[in-house]
This record gives C-alpha cells, sequence and structure tokens, in this order.
C-alpha cells in the first residue's frame, strides 16, 4: 500500500505541473474541473483494475483498457513537463539576473506565457492523438510485408515458393471480431504456399483461444500450416491453484493447434516435398536469452545435413544471435516474432526505432549474417497495451527464390 502512495502521489504531482499549462490558458473552472476528472479518473480506475490482478487469469481486456486509457492521457504530458520546466529554468535565471539590478528594480518572478504553453499543448496533442489512435484502430491496422530472399543453394523446384508467416496471436486480447476474420481473410488472400506461426497463439490460458478456433480454423495453403510455441504458451506469468492444473493448460494449448490446422512442431522437424525435391521444416519450443529455454536444436536438427536447405520457426530471435546464425549445420532462413516491436516506434523510410531496440538487437523485419537469414515478425495480435502505435500488426511474405544471395 504504502508503494502505491508514492506512485499515486508521483502521479498527481505530475498532473499539478502539468495543469499550470491549462490555467494559463484558460480561466475556466469548468476547464479545470474537466482536467482533473480526467486524471484523477484515470488514475484511480488504473489503482483499482490493477489491485484487482489476482494473478490466476492474466489481464483481462477491461484491464488492459484500463492501462491504455492511463497512458493516453499520462504519457503526453511528459512533453509537456519538458517545456514547462524549460520555461521555469528561464524565469528563475530572469529572477535571478534582477537580484544584480539596479536597487529600484525589484527582483521578481516572471509570470507564464500564454505562447509557452501552447507550445507544451501542441507537443502533448501529437502522442495524445497517435495513442488514441493506436488503442481504437492500430492494433488491427494489418500490414502485408513482403520480401523475396535469394539462396544459391534453393532446390529448383522451390524456385518461387511462397511462406505467410505470423506470429504472436495473444487471443486473450482480442476484443473485435469482425477485425480478425479481416485479418485471415488478408492472410488467405497471400495465396501462401506454406502458412507458419511461431508462437504465443494465447496470453496465458486455453480458454482464451477457444472463441476464435472457428475463424483460424479457416486458413489455407498450398503445403499445410505449422506452428512453434512461444515463451506465453506456458503458462507461466499466472498463479496456478497446482502444477497439474498449468500441466494440463499446456496440454489443452497444444491441441488447439490441430484444431486450426495447424502441425505444430515441438523440438522436431518435417520435409516439404516438391516435384521430388525437399526443404527441412524446422520447430523448436521456445528458447530465449530471457525467457523459457525449452528449446532444442540438436533433438530438432536430429537426421538432417548440412546441405539440406532449412527453414527454422524459433519464437524469440535472442536464440538466432545466440545459437544459430553461427551454427555449423548451416540454418538459411529463421522465422521469429516475440518482440512485437514493443507495439511502439517509428517506422518510416529512412527511419526504423522502437525501445525494444534497445534490449533485441533484431526485432523487426529481415536481418543477415554470411548469407543466413531472419525475419522477425511484429506480431498479428497485441499485449497489455490495448495499442499500436507506429508498428503495426505484420503478415510476413517471403518468397523464395534461387540464385544470388540477397533481398530484394
Amino acid at each position: 500500500m504504502l508503494r502505491w502512495v508514492f506512485f499515486i502521489g508521483g502521479l498527481l504531482l505530475v498532473d499539478l505541473y502539468a495543469f499550470q499549462t491549462v490555467r494559463t490558458l484558460s480561466k475556466n473552472r469548468w476547464l479545470w474541473l474537466v482536467y482533473w476528472l480526467l486524471s484523477v479518473g484515470s488514475i484511480l480506475q488504473l489503482f483499482y483494475h490493477l489491485t484487482q490482478y489476482d494473478g490466476s487469469r492474466g489481464l483481462q481486456p477491461s484491464q488492459m483498457f484500463s492501462i491504455g486509457l492511463f497512458i493516453a492521457l499520462f504519457v503526453p504530458k511528459l512533453p509537456m513537463l519538458m517545456v514547462l520546466f524549460g520555461e521555469d529554468v528561464y524565469r528563475l535565471l530572469r529572477a535571478l539576473a534582477h537580484c544584480f539590478s539596479p536597487a529600484e528594480e525589484r527582483p521578481f518572478f516572471a509570470q507564464r506565457r500564454a505562447v509557452i504553453s501552447k507550445l507544451a499543448l501542441g507537443m502533448a496533442a501529437l502522442p495524445f492523438s497517435a495513442i488514441l489512435h493506436g488503442m481504437f484502430r492500430g492494433k488491427y491496422n494489418y500490414r502485408v510485408i513482403e520480401h523475396t530472399l535469394y539462396f544459391d543453394d534453393l532446390p529448383p523446384a522451390f524456385d518461387g515458393f511462397t511462406l505467410t508467416h505470423i506470429s504472436d496471436i495473444h487471443s486473450g486480447s482480442f476484443d473485435n471480431a469482425s477485425k480478425i476474420a479481416h485479418g485471415i481473410d488478408l492472410i488467405n488472400a497471400q495465396d501462401a504456399d506454406l502458412i507458419l506461426f511461431t508462437g504465443d497463439l494465447v496470453n496465458n490460458t486455453a480458454d482464451e483461444m477457444e472463441p476464435w478456433i472457428p475463424y483460424f480454423k479457416k486458413l489455407r495453403s498450398r503445403y499445410g500450416n505449422y506452428s512453434v510455441l512461444g515463451n506465453h504458451d506456458y503458462g507461466d506469468y499466472i498463479a496456478w491453484k497446482s502444477p497439474e492444473e498449468k500441466v494440463a493448460n499446456f496440454e489443452a494449448i497444444k491441441a488447439i493447434h490441430p484444431k486450426i490446422g495447424f502441425q505444430l512442431l515441438c523440438n522436431e522437424h518435417v520435409f516439404i516435398d516438391k516435384d521430388g525435391q525437399q526443404l527441412a521444416l524446422i520447430g523448436v519450443e521456445n528458447w530465449g536469452l530471457r525467457f523459457k529455454k525449452a528449446g532444442d536444436l540438436s533433438a530438432a536438427s536430429k537426421g538432417l545435413k548440412k546441405s539440406d536447405f532449412k527453414i527454422l520457426m524459433s519464437h524469440d530471435p535472442s536464440h538466432w544471435n545466440a545459437q544459430v546464425k553461427d551454427h555449423q549445420a548451416h540454418y538459411q532462413l529463421t522465422l521469429s516474432g516475440h518482440t512485437h516491436g514493443m507495439q511502439f516506434g517509428i517506422e518510416i523510410p529512412g527511419i526504423q526505432w522502437s525501445p525494444v531496440q534497445y534490449v533485441y538487437k533484431q526485432w523487426a523485419g529481415i536481418y543477415t549474417s554470411f548469407s543466413r537469414y531472419l525475419n522477425v515478425n511484429r506480431g498479428f495480435g497485441f499485449l497489455a497495451f490495448p495499442g499500436r502505435v507506429g508498428i503495426w500488426p505484420e503478415i510476413s511474405v517471403i518468397t523464395l527464390k534461387r540464385g544470388a544471395k540477397g533481398i530484394f
């Protein structure tokens, strides 16, 4: 409770400082009341929902909405504070200068300037509108991102072979059936040879996926749909009544994959046959530097030859850096997800940035090392924050081509 007192007290101090902008621009007390009702209301709602969280179910959509509302109202105040603080430094220096003025000039502390308050509000409006857009539209703003990868050792029969890669469904966060149906239609519209899903089917529990099975079972490809597990599929982030209950949930999650038409690969591989030629599709359980290390690359690749063309599905991209990219067995292409691009960042021509890049070296898109490639999918769903700002949900389409190594 003491931690909550300090937390809420700190937020109210931030609000009090940011309020100076509103008070400078308007003397309308009704506007002041609206400001405080929104600010205090969002804090109390967040406090209520987080104190109701008992750890047995994970964050529910209503709790995630409270987090989103709080972020939408609080984060824009941070640039406001920087502008106000800058002005206060100026006011303080000016007041100090007056202390050394002729005696007839009395020291004074300059009033806040309306133009600075307008600048502060303008700077706050940009993140505020971006966050609201991310919560109500951005989280289902599916983007198809296409890559063409060239390999000298690709079997000729697979020249032009297409992979549709999705990741991080996080079905426990979904709140709009029509948007999910649109996403499924968009995946099917890619007319893929293979659909590959790289983990995190749920947030925590198997029943989160039950309402969405009829939607995802509609996914179609010519050579099959395959999947692996992500760190959220193990039920490690909530409290269970018993170890047996956790194991039962894990088995139920694995059982959902065939219900939606996916063959789940748990530290194993299959061969995809086309015109008498093969490529090896390898799936490992989750392996991450910061998360569960259940993946066993050696077991999954047992019996494969170095000359086999290999596509590896591994949820966490840190696995590629740690074990895959320099492996002597030569894994030509690895598919991962996990990062979500932090659901926040900037991706425009010439600029690709997200705070998650300070944690993961490979966090979105295609990476290469000595003709070995990694695709990090930005994720189909969302988690905790019920939105996406600048980093949109992704459907990757990768075309394999035979020829000089490269990315196009």
